[in-house]
């Protein structure tokens, strides 16, 4: 691992001191670090910069164009709770639709930033044009309306509409916006009036945007496709293929065309012969749960897909929400039977899911904030549901039955399992690891700060406590506790506080809660989800 840590919360080398291990420990990387936390809307800015606006993360971003290197323009923790789109006036004021708290926000040359509009759900597209801002919401009956920046009652232009999108106005008057869930781009004219469908038969569009000449260009979440359409005829060109989950796309006055990845956080330049030359490389949003399977794969659940990761092979994106069956806003995991993992989203559901044939089935539903997940001896489904502060076991084969273990741990997130059965449960709000079982609740490791993931190997418990940045090993015969690492790349950084996520109702349920996954490999090996840096760690024993 090297000293210096860089901090993708800030983009900047963290105060953090470096990770340090117990004597005979080692550490090295699996997977290289993010650097953005997602990648929704991005525009070209008055100073050339690229902007990125990172819903899943309480960010925005810029980006160099020249060097490559991504500053931060409004750090975690500011009042835009999840920013999805970006538009600026010719004052460099910056507009952005906060999609998870209902507003649209503005934040002015000077850093200030105040609300414009609010009571708009799932506020998404924003376009500016000859200083008219206007923005619509992404969900079953989403409008579209002008917004002003003195705050004023926004003017709808048209409303009952299905999941429109990121938005722009064409060289005929006429506002273009796609329609997400019926993969169609519809229009209405800039001054109101009937909406008329301009192109149908699409692959999930997300965003629209014009070129000089007024060509019209959309992203395609489901095949990855940047497509060019002459406003005229309808008639559509292939520009470039790219991975699936792309989101949205600019265009500058010269050409150039850069685009962006809701899944993985990647922005690109798209060059005119459709090659993609990397401006920030693919990342991840989280990771979170995590679990390693007998065979020797690393399964890392990053919010939106599924990753999987083998020695000496690159990480790999095994599952995402663009497949078709994916279950969900994955957050939990735990290997299964017949090459399947159960996983619990925050949409709250439990399912078992197959990484390769994408095969589905649901186990339970309508949890609250369900996080962590492992299966006992007896074939028990058991997980941590955060939101009611209770342990959980589903029967084998039974969905839907079950039982409840506890139901009064204060904040619950990592579960392990230990040789005998004994449930295990990291209760964040307490600070604190018990031992959980039909008597009770037994203290087993106290005085933490926030542990999030668990781990067992032998008679050892292993915690992750974010609020301190530490890997505490706590002999379960002996019941003493040694520090394995200090300075883990893991929860937010000191002084960081970062705004709850608290979804996108219809859309991806929240809250979006972060949890840093702990996993034992049967070497001893432990597998560490380093949310911090947006990567994965193996810290290995005196033994290996």
């Amino acid at each position: 691992m090297t000293t210096i840590q860089i901090d993708r919360f800030t983009n900047r080398p963290t105060t953090v001191p470096p990770l340090a291990l117990a004597p005979g420990w080692q550490a090295r990387p699996l997977t290289p670090p993010s650097t953005l936390l997602g990648a929704a809307g991005v525009r070209v800015g008055p100073d050339g910069r690229l902007y990125v606006a990172e819903a899943f993360g309480n960010r925005i971003s810029a980006i160099d164009l020249s060097t490559r290197s991504v500053s931060t323009i409004c750090e975690v923790g500011n009042p835009i709770v999840a920013p999805d789109d970006i538009a600026f006036d010719t004052r460099g004021i910056m507009y952005v639709p906060d999609v998870m708290s209902a507003r649209v926000c503005a934040r002015m040359p000077n850093g200030e930033i105040h609300v414009v509009a609010s009571g708009t759900p799932c506020a998404n597209g924003i376009t500016v044009y000859q200083d008219r801002v206007f923005m619509d919401e992404c969900r079953p009956a989403g409008r579209l309306a002008e917004i002003f920046p003195d705050g004023s009652a926004p003017k709808i232009l048209a409303e009952n509409l299905p999941a429109p999108n990121a938005l722009a106005v064409g060289p005929d008057g006429y506002l273009y916006f796609p329609l997400v869930t019926e993969s169609e781009i519809w229009r209405v004219p800039v001054g109101g009036g009937s909406v008329q469908r301009f192109v149908g038969n699409l692959d999930v569009p997300t965003a629209v945007k014009f070129n000089a000449k007024g060509e019209l260009y959309s992203v395609q979440a489901r095949t990855g496709e940047l497509l060019k359409f002459d406003v005229t005829t309808g008639s559509r060109t292939i520009v470039s293929r790219m991975r699936p989950g792309l989101d949205n796309l600019d265009l500058t006055p010269d050409g150039r065309i850069f685009v962006s990845h809701y899944i993985d956080g990647g922005v690109e330049e798209i060059l005119p012969d459709g090659t993609e030359v990397p401006l920030v490389a693919p990342g991840m949003l989280g990771p979170y749960g995590l679990a390693i399977t007998a065979s020797g794969t690393l399964y890392l659940c990053d919010g939106l897909s599924l990753i999987a990761v083998n020695r000496d092979v690159p990480a790999r994106r095994v599952g995402h929400r663009m497949d078709g069956h994916f279950p969900g806003w994955v957050r939990g995991i735990t290997e299964a039977d017949n090459g399947f993992v159960i996983v619990t989203t925050a949409e709250g559901a439990l399912a078992r899911y197959h990484p390769e044939s994408h095969e589905t089935e649901l186990l339970d539903s309508g949890l609250q904030e369900a996080m962590d997940v492992a299966i006992t001896a007896d074939g028990e489904v058991m997980f941590t549901e955060t939101g009611t502060g209770s342990l959980v076991a589903l029967a084998p084969g039974k969905p839907g039955k079950k039982r409840v273990v506890s139901s009064s741990l204060a904040r619950p997130m990592g579960l392990a399992l230990g040789r005998d059965g004994t449930a295990y449960v990291a209760e964040a709000k307490a600070g604190r690891v018990v031992a959980v079982d039909s008597s009770g609740i037994t203290p087993i490791v106290e005085d933490l700060a926030e542990p999030h993931g668990l781990a067992i190997y032998g008679d050892t418990l292993f915690a992750l406590d974010v609020g301190t940045r530490q890997l505490i090993a706590c002999d379960l015969l002996a019941r003493t506790t040694t520090v394995i690492a200090t300075g883990l790349p893991i929860g937010s950084p000191p002084g960081t506080v970062a705004q709850i996520l608290p979804g996108i109702p219809q859309r991806i349920p929240g809250p979006l809660s972060a949890f840093a996954g702990l996993a034992a490999g049967p070497d001893g090996t432990l597998y560490v989800s380093a949310n911090g840096s947006g990567m994965a760690i193996a810290i290995e024993p005196p033994a290996i």
